[in-house]
């Protein structure tokens, strides 16, 4: 460790924007060692302190213990791992998971501490504390109880072998899951066979062959089970090679699945839980793992009967047209889009050269944010990112300095799949910091020269993300804990969810929907042939995301010794569990593939396991504030004032639930939820 390695101090750029020119593989392994004994004798010294426990010299000096080098270094170096790895940072990172697992149950399963926490918790009421203290005093009690405090010694072993483990095995998995990806391109030498590509498609195919040092064309993989070119190819067999590269993926990873699964199931009950799933649960805003059954079952059943109604439409489509063959699960997009065209008119290709990347960032997803909350934002480009496509803008608060965000929306051979938002550095009133937030997106990246034309569903994913980004961005929390998206997973895809709304808000849109060439604005008709479309396929929709979430519940509603042994094939087990899990739960459609099978499931690797169903959970929230929104005016700034000042700005400083109450006024209802999606 050298006075050279650029984590040791807070960084001197705007907002202490990490130095990243400065960050080289080699500061990580010394920076994440210092941090964990700087850390670890700070915890000591609460511990042992003589003194009665307080608030401030055990709660808060337990949140400043993680604050210095082991928070700089972490937020930098896992944002790293997934937006842009290497061989080197792989290997850092299987390496480290299980000390940092260790490391934290070192703090976790201190008795002396827990002692502390827990007399505090025992005379709350008489501390003088306000909400955010109350709440942060709740959340250390809470997950020292659920990290294993309370067990006697030899559950407190057994407990730090089952998380260092996990650890180890969630990192195999994911990178797994990254090579793989990269490993299910599929190489395609006669352009002939792209028949139904555009030319930006086609030019990107072109360049990722070259990049990889292929003749002719590649078409990489996205992170999901549908693949989003199915629906233009029009050679049948090119569709169904693409399709069972995709879901042929995580081969590799069925047995350490199933140990997962297996160690997890354990853990729950170690802690005093039926299964993983319950223990979750838990601590979410669901509560009850039965609960969700429940919720999911009923929205399983409708799901199905408008997936089924979906599928004939397309088969008469393909008897009308081609004849000779079912509908298959490589075909569903392709004929989904003739649908919609014929019954809609709308035809996507048509609206692409209208969704210029930046025009849709900027003119759409920045400026509804500058209606709603009056941000603007300026492209910083003297503050260097962790990539050259990473790019820093400033977010001024009605003028005043608010934070930055950083934007990485290309994909790459070094970045996992799918969309996804980091912090750099937590807002906190306790340090003083400024919010630095990520997106990270998978957007292919046009060939050289031509422009970044996105999907709709780019742009849904943009506004997504960056929803995200503004529960970061208007944090307003005294504690870097419960700051920013620092609230339960049922919840946190709430406020990003909310800010979907706006991709298809009549102002928003004619102001970034315009012609990547001319500058007109798309025609009315155009736009409104995709709001009606849109309406087209909920039933799929609703079908392959609640096949992941039931899949993900069966898996970690298991006791130990029901997760299936794997034997020779543990692949095999993989798949036939997740058949007979489908049926059971009555969503077993062979058309209609979860949006992650098993093996390439990243949610069920890291922070989503059993949590797989937060998406359709936030969803009732979601749903709900959007009525709100259109009952009270619409895109205002007063409404934005009122969404930010009761619950943006809270983060998880209070509960989640109570936030929701007095933004709305009452509890959620999920009949706007229904009528969404077509369920009722």
């Amino acid at each position: 460790m050298t006075d050279e390695n650029p984590f040791l101090t807070p960084s001197e750029l705007p907002y202490k924007l990490p130095p990243f020119a400065d960050i080289r593989n080699e500061h990580y392994a010394p920076a994440f060692e210092a941090g964990m004994a700087e850390q670890l004798a700070a915890v000591e010294a609460i511990a042992n302190d003589p003194a009665e426990p307080t608030f401030d010299n055990t709660i808060v000096a337990l949140e400043r213990s993680g604050l210095g080098t082991l928070k700089r270094v972490s937020l930098v170096f896992f944002n790293k791992y997934s937006s842009d790895t290497d061989d080197e940072l792989n290997a850092i990172e299987a390496d480290l998971s299980p000390k940092l697992a260790a490391h934290g149950d070192k703090i976790l399963l201190n008795g002396d501490l827990y002692a502390r926490i827990d007399a505090l918790w025992a005379k709350r009421d008489e501390l003088g504390l306000d909400e955010q203290d109350l709440r942060l005093l709740e959340r250390y009690r809470t997950d020292f109880v659920r990290g294993g405090a309370a067990l006697d010694q030899d559950g407190k072993d057994r407990l730090a072998a089952i998380n260092t483990e996990l650890a180890e095995l969630a990192s195999k998995f994911n990178q797994v899951i990254l090579t793989d990806i990269n490993d299910a391109a599929v190489h395609v030498t006669d352009a002939a066979e792209l028949d139904g590509l555009g030319e930006d498609q086609i030019g990107a195919a072109a360049a990722a062959a070259k990049d990889r040092g292929l003749d002719g064309y590649l078409i990489t993989q996205s992170n999901f089970s549908r693949h989003p070119l199915l629906e233009d190819l029009k050679n049948r067999d090119l569709r169904e090679r693409l399709y069972k590269a995709t879901i042929g993926r995580g081969r590799d990873n069925a047995a350490t699945l199933l140990r997962m699964i297996r160690l997890r199931a354990e853990k729950a009950r170690l802690l005093g839980f039926e299964h993983f799933a319950a223990y979750i649960a838990a601590d979410g805003t669901a509560g009850n793992a039965g609960i969700i059954a429940e919720r999911l079952a009923g929205l399983a059943e409708a799901s199905v009967r408008n997936a089924r109604r979906e599928a004939a439409e397309l088969q008469e489509v393909i008897d009308a047209q081609d004849g000779g063959f079912e509908l298959a699960a490589w075909d569903w997009s392709f004929y989904s889009k003739q649908v919609r065209q014929a019954k809609y008119g709308f035809d996507a290709e048509a609206f692409k050269p209208y969704l210029e990347l930046d025009r849709v960032l900027v003119d759409g997803v920045f400026y509804a944010a500058e209606k709603e909350f009056g941000l603007t934002f300026r492209l910083r480009e003297d503050l260097q990112g962790y990539h050259p496509e990473a790019r820093v803008w400033e977010v001024l608060d009605s003028g005043e300095p608010l934070g930055l965000f950083v934007g990485d929306f290309f994909t790459r051979d070094s970045k996992k799949g799918g969309a996804w938002m980091n912090a750099l550095v937590v807002q906190s009133d306790l340090t003083g910091d400024k919010p630095v937030v990520v997106n990270n997106l998978n957007i292919v990246k046009p060939s050289e020269g031509q422009p970044a034309l996105i999907s709709v569903d780019n742009v849904t994913t943009l506004f997504h993300e960056f929803g995200h980004a503004l529960h970061g961005l208007l944090s307003a929390c005294r504690y870097p804990k419960t700051a920013m998206t620092s609230t339960p997973r049922d919840f946190v895809e709430y406020p990003s969810q909310v800010n979907e709304m706006w991709e298809d808000w009549p102002e928003i849109v004619a102001n970034y929907a315009r012609h990547h060439e001319t500058g007109e604005q798309a025609p009315a008709e155009l736009i409104e042939q995709w709001k009606a479309a849109a309406k087209f396929g909920e039933g799929f929709a609703s079908t392959e995301y609640l096949g992941a979430a039931l899949l993900d519940q069966a898996w970690h509603r298991l006791a130990p010794d029901e997760v299936p042994d794997g034997g020779d094939d543990p692949y095999a087990a993989v798949e036939a569990f997740e058949r007979k899990a489908l049926e059971d739960a009555g969503i077993y459609l062979p058309e209609i593939a979860p949006r992650y099978r098993s093996g390439y499931f990243a949610h069920i690797s890291i922070g989503y396991a059993a949590g797989y169903y937060s998406y359709i959970w936030s969803e009732i929230l979601d749903a709900d504030t959007v009525e709100w929104f259109k009952e009270n005016g619409g895109l205002t700034r007063a409404n934005g004032d009122h969404f930010r000042e009761t619950l943006l700005s809270k983060g998880g400083s209070i509960d989640p639930m109570e936030s929701f109450r007095r933004f709305r006024g009452r509890d959620a209802e999920i009949d706007p939820l229904l009528e969404r999606r077509g369920l009722k």
